[in-house]
């Protein structure tokens, strides 16, 4: 954004309080990433913090090459890494559960049926019940936008290994879709 530019550069030429421009634009997107990974609030909030705090000290050592928001997801995703190995939690093993065409259509077709503010809801659901990496590069791709190379650089992974990650998250997403919907049938029922 040209606008990030100007107030980073405000920032650089010793303007501390234009800083503030940058973190409210884009709080709001480093929060979900954090929470997306650490699926707790107060550690989403305080990574969010130290996001924007490695930010402002490393500015000067931001060139350009890619959208400062793009920047503050990198730092945001390898900390969240960082958080969750020193909390020893698992983070996402890549199986190779192979899921049969006709299921991912199944999932596909029946979250079509849905009004758009129920698959929203389903949507979320399932995003919420996937590994942390793989939430974060569903949410990146499809939510957010972001293309393979934006997310590579976020991630530090290369493109053909997000792009590997990717249809493997899409795959585990399509699982817990049908799971949900399968849920949803039998309480209607």
């Amino acid at each position: 954004m040209k606008q990030d530019k100007y107030y980073i550069d405000r920032v650089l030429r010793g303007d501390v309080n234009a800083y503030g421009y940058l973190v409210e634009q884009h709080k709001g997107m480093i929060y979900t990433i954090a929470l997306k990974m650490l699926k707790n609030a107060e550690d989403a909030e305080e990574l969010a913090q130290d996001t924007f705090v490695k930010a402002f000290r490393s500015l000067k050592e931001f060139k350009f090459e890619s959208k400062f928001s793009t920047w503050l997801y990198r730092i945001t995703y390898n900390g969240a890494i960082s958080k969750l190995r020193r909390s020893q939690m698992e983070v996402s093993n890549i199986d190779d559960s192979v899921l049969p065409e006709e299921e991912v259509l199944s999932a596909y077709n029946g979250i079509n049926e849905l009004t758009k503010e129920e698959q929203k809801i389903y949507i979320k659901e399932a995003i919420q019940n996937l590994k942390e990496e793989d939430a974060f590069i569903i949410t990146m791709y499809y939510l957010k936008e972001n293309t393979i190379d934006e997310i590579s650089q976020m991630t530090g992974l290369t493109n053909a290994n997000v792009k590997v990650k990717l249809h493997r998250a899409r795959k585990r997403f399509y699982i817990e879709l049908k799971l949900i919907l399968k849920d949803e049938v039998k309480t209607i029922l």
